[in-house]
């Protein structure tokens, strides 16, 4: 077993332009290292417990680790499926689940020894989020291409149950296990589809947002959903209670693509691609500030 560890309150952020990986200290809103990993990382999750960072490189069909106590790479990069993009971490079983958009599987690392778990998990056409409901042992991932999302019981790496119907192009996926609830951004459609993961139904109607939402983290300390609306440059914020949006939309920086939160700090970080920087949201007064990280970020951790 592997002692709790606090909080660091760190963000990573992947940066696809420059094959990087950029830290935040998210008390002084710096960047503190930049780290390097493999060809177009896009991906990233961290596990706590075993105080590691995940990292996919899309372009090696690999995925880097980071040590996280002291920003370094360990060990060789462990091979997975064909462009691998998203990946979520399930620290009470030691699992890292990585979405393979080409292969349209998701691998499993254990994160204890940093090994494959195999066969791969066949799941939808053009697969690109993956969110775990760690209490339902449930892992939740968007098919792009089939308008649907697919739940593994990751008890057993097996799909259960048929694909669940959201809306167009669902891109980004996240999991409020408190509350058994999953919300998914529908881009093509512009709204965000609610899911009882009690019983893997969609809870309608439909929360309208932005334009073209693609990344979503959901805040359980204070019931707030954050969502990057990739075409308005925009931040819808959700109150989850009620599914219903908070006007107005937060600005943020050219093309925001992906979020994620830090409850104890108040904070939620969210990447902007067109830009190379991060925008920093106190999510008490919806303040933003920027902060500078490496070429065309895409994915963004923090604890």
């Amino acid at each position: 077993m592997h002692p709790n560890r606090p909080c660091s309150h760190t963000a990573y952020v992947a940066n696809t332009g420059n094959d990087t990986v950029s830290v935040i200290d998210s008390s002084t809103d710096t960047v503190t290292a930049t780290i390097p990993v493999g060809d177009n990382p896009y991906g990233v999750a961290v596990d706590p417990p075993r105080a590691r960072a995940y990292v996919t490189n899309g372009s090696d069909n690999t995925v880097s680790v980071i040590n996280t106590n002291n920003n370094q790479v360990i060990g060789s990069p462990i091979r997975v499926g064909t462009n691998p993009t998203v990946v979520a971490v399930d620290s009470t079983r030691a699992r890292a689940y990585v979405v393979n958009f080409v292969d349209r599987t998701v691998a499993i690392i254990n994160t204890n020894n940093n090994r494959v778990i195999g066969p791969r998990i066949p799941v939808g056409a053009s697969p690109s989020a993956v969110a775990v409901d760690p209490p339902r042992a449930r892992a939740y991932v968007t098919n792009g291409s089939d308008n649907n999302v697919s739940v593994i019981d990751t008890r057993n790496n097996r799909v259960v149950g048929s694909p669940i119907p959201v809306g167009t192009d669902p891109e980004g996926v996240a999991v409020n296990p408190s509350t058994a609830r999953a919300y998914v951004t529908n881009l093509g459609d512009n709204n965000v589809s609610v899911i009882n993961t009690s019983n893997n139904t969609e809870i309608l109607p439909r929360i309208p947002v932005g334009s073209e939402p693609s990344g979503v983290a959901v805040n359980p300390s204070t019931a707030r959903a954050y969502v990057a609306n990739s075409n308005d440059d925009t931040v819808s914020v959700i109150d989850t209670t009620t599914n219903t949006e908070i006007l107005p939309r937060i600005a943020v920086g050219d093309l925001p693509f992906g979020v994620a939160v830090d409850p104890p700090r108040n904070r939620a970080y969210v990447t902007n691609f067109l830009d190379s920087t991060t925008s920093v949201i106190n999510t008490t007064n919806n303040a933003v500030t920027s902060v500078t990280v490496g070429n065309n970020p895409i994915g963004v951790a923090a604890f």
